[in-house]
């Protein structure tokens, strides 16, 4: 008994005082965070990176000279055009 009074009395703690979080509370906050944290993630993959790809990988086809296509003139559509006939 008189080793526990020396404890408290050494260390300037109160039987009565409040110690803070316990190791459940402090796990559970850092389980919401972490909760948090992923759903953020998700929604940056799902709002973000696909669409992001999605942009990226049609500007590459655009780009691939094996997609390319003779572009026609103007006057090549419109047959009214006088060089259209000949």
């Amino acid at each position: 008994m008189a080793g526990m009074l020396d404890f408290f009395f050494y260390n300037e703690i109160s039987p009565k005082e409040n110690f803070g979080p316990t190791g459940r509370r402090i796990e559970n906050s850092l389980k919401k965070r972490i909760n948090a944290v992923i759903a953020i993630m998700k929604d940056v993959e799902k709002n973000k990176a696909n669409p992001t790809l999605a942009i990226l990988q049609s500007l590459m086809e655009a780009t691939d000279p094996k997609n390319k296509q003779p572009k026609k003139r103007d006057y090549e559509e419109d047959d009214t055009h006088p060089d259209f006939y000949k």
